[in-house]
């Protein structure tokens, strides 16, 4: 795929991320809050920013160009604390609101010290995390603060640039510096105490994600697709957390997890691809049993045996004549195979699609087979690997 057309699908992502959610007047509103803060969405692989106040941006000194769809990772250093950041990704993992003192950098290299207050946005109809908010206090320098605004000590190449001449700009600011003064510089940030938010800084967090949150809720109701601050409980659909739906969401093959200890087994996650394949949007698939694909000429026997291999905790493959919505019929080599957790319990079903229209794969491609067990083998991976993870975090 051309780079240009690659970057122009990721861009149609990230604006389709925020202007499904919410109507048109959300960014502008948004826009006039004094706040630095930014959105972004764990669906898309990467977690990348799909809003950026200006407020944010006049403190970073970044484009709004140069932030969209880049992670909040961008923003982070060399003394940047790591436990601070594991401490952020836990409660992203956890759907959790998290609230830490950070050191993070601005485009030019300069570091400064900020409260980093996080919120997951969830949709009220599912309960689903579609958003977090993130809020950036910048603390008041304090008496005797080591941490000053100059010096090119800390920039990173791999951040700022854009062209060659870009480099050679930033190695040459590099270079004004003597070593002894970059080592001084170094050193007096190594040994720098992070900061402390005061009483008023912790209240403008809060504020400031008080009136976020506001504008959200206010216009993503005339969407019809309400968020809210707190999860609604919805005990017929299983929940999954971000992180899976963050694993789940790189995978390209068509193919949905179902909960089988929930009442008729319903689909709690489906691909992008399995939308495109069906016709179906996810709202009306999230919920439902995988009989809606079936039809009036869809074989009787054939659904017995994913019965019965449902039944015994057992992989099958079968040929079976589906129905899109659109109510076009199509042949679907179907791979179901049961998903297990660390304890090695069944926790789901996947079932991986793929159309059988009789044309020859190219010889270089995997067969149907292969890249079944392919999709298998990373959701498994998956499902262990993050119940692991809760298993250890509940120890």
């Amino acid at each position: 795929m051309p780079m240009e057309l690659e970057q122009e699908l990721g861009s149609t992502t990230i604006q389709r991320s925020f202007d499904a959610r919410y109507t048109r007047h959300a960014r502008d509103s948004l826009g006039e809050l004094p706040d630095s803060f930014t959105i972004t969405d764990p669906s898309i692989p990467g977690h990348p920013i799909v809003f950026a106040s200006p407020g944010f941006l006049k403190l970073t000194g970044y484009s709004l160009r140069e932030v969209l769809g880049r992670p909040a990772a961008i923003f982070q250093g060399p003394r940047t604390s790591r436990k601070s950041v594991i401490e952020i990704r836990e409660a992203v993992r956890e759907e959790r609101n998290a609230q830490v003192v950070l050191l993070n950098y601005r485009r030019d290299g300069t570091p400064f010290w900020m409260l980093f207050r996080v919120s997951p946005v969830f949709s009220s109809d599912g309960g689903a995390v579609v958003h977090f908010v993130a809020v950036q206090v910048p603390l008041q320098k304090k008496e005797g603060s080591g941490v000053r605004d100059f010096g090119f000590g800390c920039c990173r190449k791999e951040v700022c640039v854009d062209s060659l001449a870009e480099i050679d700009r930033v190695c040459s600011l590099e270079q004004v510096l003597e070593p002894d003064v970059r080592a001084l510089w170094d050193a007096e940030v190594e040994r720098e105490e992070p900061c402390e938010a005061s009483d008023d800084e912790k209240r403008s967090a809060v504020t400031a994600m008080d009136s976020i949150f506001s504008v959200l809720t206010h216009y993503s109701e005339a969407t019809g697709r309400l968020v809210c601050r707190k999860r609604s409980s919805i005990p017929d659909v299983g929940l999954l957390s971000t992180s899976l739906i963050i694993s789940l969401g790189r995978i390209k093959q068509s193919f949905v997890l179902t909960n089988p200890h929930l009442p008729d087994m319903p689909i709690v996650y489906a691909s992008d691809a399995f939308l495109k394949l069906t016709g179906y949007a996810k709202n009306e698939v999230l919920g439902h049993n995988c009989r809606f694909l079936g039809g009036t000429d869809t074989d009787t026997s054939t659904l017995h045996l994913i019965r019965e291999s449902i039944k015994t905790e057992q992989p099958c493959t079968v040929r079976i004549l589906n129905y899109r919505k659109d109510k076009s019929s199509f042949w679907n080599f179907l791979h179901i195979s049961p998903v297990r957790d660390a304890s090695g319990k069944v926790a789901y079903f996947v079932g991986v699609q793929i159309e059988d229209n009789n044309k020859n794969d190219d010889s270089h491609c995997l067969s149907p087979e292969k890249r079944q067990l392919s999709v298998v083998g990373v959701v498994k991976v998956a499902v262990r690997s993050l119940s692991m993870t809760a298993g250890s975090s509940e120890s």
